[in-house]
Formats: C-alpha cells, sequence, structure tokens
C-alpha cells in the first residue's frame, strides 16, 4: 500500500494562483479573501467523478469521508463539499474534527471502507488559509491527479440526483482504538492493565486537532498527562503556533515538561501529521534529533535498514545512523519526496522502514508509510514506557547523536520575474564553480540530490551548506552548520562572496 503523502489541493489551482493555500477568513492586512465555497463545491464534484472512474463504481456506490481540522473555516468548507458529493448521489461520512492520517485509514478501517476521503486542512499555517487533501486506499493523490481534478472542476457540470446521503461516523473513536491497540500490542499488556500506568506524558496540541491523544489514547491506558496543553480546538490557534518546526511552539512544550515534571513531552501540529518530542530534562527532540529517534524505533530488528530523510540532515546525524548499522539516504526536501523514494526503495527490494524529514512528517513501512505524527507519538510512548522500567529516559536512545556547534537558517529572495530558471543558474553555476576545484577548502558533499551541498573544511568553517530552490515560493533556503564557534561566519562569508555576482538573488541577510 502506498503512503499517505499527498498534494494540497485549493482553489488555487483553479484561481491560477500560486498560494499553497486559500484565504478564507478575513482579517489579516493585505491577505483578501480569494476562497469561494462554489469552488469548493466543483472540487467536490470533480473528486466524485474521478473516484467513479478510479474504482469502476458509479458515483450513487460510492463511500466517501470528510473530516477537518480545528480551522475557523472548516465546518463551512466540509459542508459545502460534503453537500455536493451527496447531490451526486454519493454516500458521505461525516467524520467531523479529525486529523489527516485519521482521515486516510477511513479507507482502511473495514467499519468505514470508504473508496475515498478528503481532509480539510492548512496544516500549521495562520488561522486564515485553508485546503483539501485527497486520498485514496493507494494513498495520498499526487500532482498528476490533482491536475486531473482540477481539469475535471473547470470543465464539468455535476448532476444532481437523488439517493446521496449523509452518515455521521466517529472515525477517531477507531482511529484512537487502533493507536491505543498498538500501545497494548508493543507493552504485551491488555487495556484493562493500564500499561501506561507510572508515565507521565505531557503533550501540546497547539490548539489543533490532536487533543485527542490525552484523553481518548493515552489516559484510558493510564497514563498521568498533568501538564499538557492547548488541548481544546481553536481555530485562531491563541497561544502559539501549532508547528513543531515554531521555535516559540518547542519552548512552549519544553517548558510544560519541566514544570509538570513529565518523562516525555509530544507536540503536534495542527492535522496531527507532525510530531516531535521533548525528553524528561526539557530539551527538545525535533529536527535532526527526532529524525534519529524515529530511525532507532523503525529500524529495531532490520540490521542494514535504510533511512530516507530530507535534505538538510547534519553530518551529525549520518554519522549516528550508519554507526548504528543503518544505511542513510539524504534525498529532497518535502514529506512526499521522501517518502516516494522510500516506496521506491522497497519496491526495488531495499529493506526501507523509514521515511522522514526534519519538520516531523515521518513515516514507517510498519504503518503503511504514513507521515503520521500520533503513530510516531505511539511509538515514543511505547519506547519511554520500556526504557522508564529500566530507569532510563527516551534520550538514552539518541545519547551519541552530535550537534553542530553553530546552525542557521536564511530565505533569499528572488527578485527575477522568471524565477525557477534563474535559480536554477544559481545552483548550477556554483556546482560548476566548486567542482573545477579552485576554492581552498570548499568541496562538493556528494551524493546529492537537491541544489548544491558544499563542504567546508577546518582552514574555512569546518561545517557545510546546501542552498537549494524553495518548493512553492520565489526563495532559495540555504541551510549552514559549523562544528566550531565562529565556523558560521566564515562561511556565511565564503556564500555570499559567491552570490555576488546574482543581482536578482537577494543575499542581503548574509551580510547582516
Amino acid at each position: 500500500m502506498a503512503g499517505l503523502a499527498c498534494d494540497i489541493v485549493t482553489p488555487a489551482a483553479l484561481l491560477y494562483s500560486n498560494d499553497a493555500y486559500m484565504v478564507v477568513v478575513p482579517g489579516v492586512e493585505g491577505e483578501a479573501v480569494n476562497l469561494t465555497l462554489q469552488a469548493a463545491a466543483d472540487l467536490a464534484g470533480a473528486f466524485a467523478l474521478w473516484l467513479s472512474e478510479k474504482t469502476g463504481k458509479p458515483v450513487s456506490s460510492l463511500k466517501i469521508a470528510a473530516g477537518r481540522d480545528s480551522r475557523l473555516s472548516g465546518p463551512a468548507i466540509q459542508q459545502i463539499f460534503s453537500e455536493a458529493l451527496k447531490a451526486m448521489g454519493a454516500t458521505v461520512y461525516d467524520c467531523g474534527m479529525a486529523s489527516t492520517p485519521a482521515m486516510f485509514m477511513a479507507n482502511v478501517f473495514e467499519e468505514i471502507a470508504a473508496d475515498g476521503s478528503v481532509m480539510i486542512t492548512a496544516s500549521h499555517l495562520p488561522f486564515n488559509r485553508n485546503g483539501i487533501k485527497f486520498f485514496t486506499r493507494e494513498g495520498g493523490l499526487g500532482k498528476s491527479d490533482i491536475k486531473a481534478l482540477v481539469k475535471l472542476a473547470e470543465e464539468e457540470s455535476f448532476e444532481t440526483v437523488s439517493g446521496g446521503s449523509f452518515t455521521c461516523c466517529d472515525l477517531m473513536e477507531l482511529y484512537c482504538a487502533h493507536l491505543r491497540k498498538t500501545i497494548c500490542d508493543g507493552l504485551g499488556r491488555s487495556e484493562a492493565e493500564k500499561p501506561l500506568s507510572g508515565l507521565h506524558v505531557a503533550v501540546d496540541a497547539g490548539n489543533g486537532a490532536g487533543g485527542f491523544y490525552v484523553s481518548r489514547v493515552l489516559e484510558p491506558l493510564g497514563a498521568d498527562c498533568r501538564g499538557s496543553q492547548f488541548l481544546d480546538s481553536d481555530g485562531t490557534f491563541p497561544n502559539h503556533q501549532p508547528n513543531p518546526e515554531n521555535k516559540e511552539a518547542m519552548q512552549a512544550v519544553c517548558s510544560a515538561v519541566i514544570e509538570s515534571g513529565a518523562d516525555l513531552g509530544i507536540i503536534f501540529d495542527t492535522d496531527v501529521d507532525r510530531a516531535a518530542a521533548v525528553d524528561s530534562n526539557g530539551k527538545a527532540i525535533d529536527r535532526n534529533a527526532i529524525v534519529a529517534l524515529a530511525a532507532m524505533l523503525a529500524a529495531d530488528g532490520h540490521p542494514g535498514a535504510v533511512i530516507v530523510t530530507d535534505s538538510i540532515t547534519s553530518t551529525q546525524l549520518h554519522t549516528f545512523l550508519t554507526d548504528m548499522g543503518m544505511e542513510h539516504l539524504r534525498y529532497k526536501r518535502g514529506y512526499k519526496n521522501v517518502i516516494d523514494k522510500g516506496l521506491e526503495l522497497n519496491a526495488q527490494g531495499r529493506d526501507c522502514v523509514l521515511a522522514i524529514e526534519t519538520s516531523g512528517h515521518a513515516a514507517m513501512r510498519e504503518n503503511f508509510f504514513l507521515d503520521d505524527g500520533a503513530y510516531l507519538a505511539t511509538r515514543i510512548v511505547i519506547k519511554a514506557a520500556q526504557l522508564k522500567a529500566e530507569e532510563k529516559g527516551i534520550e538514552s536512545c539518541i545519547q551519541t547523536l552530535g550537534e553542530p556547534v553553530e546552525a542557521a537558517e536564511f530565505r533569499l529572495p528572488l527578485l527575477a520575474e522568471d524565477f525557477a530558471p534563474y535559480a536554477q543558474n544559481v545552483i548550477d553555476t556554483l556546482t560548476k564553480t566548486v567542482e573545477e576545484g579552485t576554492l581552498p577548502g570548499m568541496t562538493l558533499e556528494l551524493p546529492n540530490y537537491e541544489g548544491v551541498r558544499i563542504a567546508f573544511d577546518e582552514t574555512c568553517g569546518n561545517g557545510w551548506l546546501l542552498i537549494r530552490m524553495s518548493l512553492h515560493d520565489p526563495l532559495m533556503p540555504l541551510n549552514i552548520e559549523s562544528n566550531e564557534a565562529g565556523g558560521l561566519e566564515k562561511i556565511k562569508a565564503a556564500i555570499a562572496s559567491l552570490l555576488a555576482p546574482f543581482d536578482k538573488l537577494d543575499s542581503g541577510k548574509l551580510k547582516a
């Protein structure tokens, strides 16, 4: 079965916009509302026709599940989307507030066995945005599928018929039961035995859809969840961004762990397809550390297993994974890219057990290759409970993971109107320049699948940089890490000099 990763569809595609998610709620200066409910209805009709063709079933025989996260605009979009499906004769399962991974599982659980499902979400983005993710049992729809959907939405007229229906569905109870069973099986104890008794876990849901994890997964199994916070859904996100990559969000959950004396902290993004953790000392387990921890869990019993990560993972992580007997494939940024690569490797007979981004998107082969934050949290909780019985903490799993002395990320704006070819020229020129070997202390770091990655020896920064094209925006993200104090400034100066000839790339931030 393919993984969960999918492209997000919004009426942006219909409006020929480059926005990743459309503006649906007023109140942000300079961001006018540009999502219409009619566009959402047209996409619903298109999905029904596309799914009918894919399955060979008439629309009247289709079962389609629909859910949403905590965004203010979610109920209205879900309602109009569902009504459009019902008007075409489909059976619609109303799943209410749900997580993105759970919406995929609506196609898997026998109690529902949907032909397709949709999740109304804009991930961690501001409250005024929203979008739609589409799934079948084979996984999330990719770019070619999305293109077909948009074409149908633009060109087709959708006939209204009788016979469609709504069915209320407690999908989240099925999903939570799945997670509870995973914990019980992992610890070899039944629910009645309260296998998490004695384990203290503080959860931060960021007012997104992840509050269920405390009340419907951890507490029924006996966990102490004092210190958990922002579990109530609030689409204005009043406390912090629901985003494990956000510094304020990570500091909030780290503080909660320290103040409550928890053994473990967990933080989710809005739609719960991403997660990060905190150890008992209040230290964040995110970015390279969450990759290392997830790899240790997924590769248990799989010597030599392949771990696919995104392009910005550190040298120290690579050393950790290889020292632990794993094969590390540093691939491209973007959770869909890493998941697709993992699927490709397994199809070739390679033992790839995990595809993961430093953002917290972790897809384990044992779990349908879903990038499922709650499943990752569940595997961490199981390990934490086992380690507590040995008087150890979760940090013991990754205690040999090194960290760079200095690290920074810069997002350099592209000013060229046709920015993609310009960015590619920057990458090609840098690659050729370093490849020529005329720059002392600099070499290309290979293999590399995205942008250009340059290694710097002890004479000029003792670290590396990666500069690449953004997946969506007219930007070139630049990541730099150094293994010595002051090395970051040396690498910044070097790359600033190399980028100086490119007048349509604003590298002013490197001189600040």
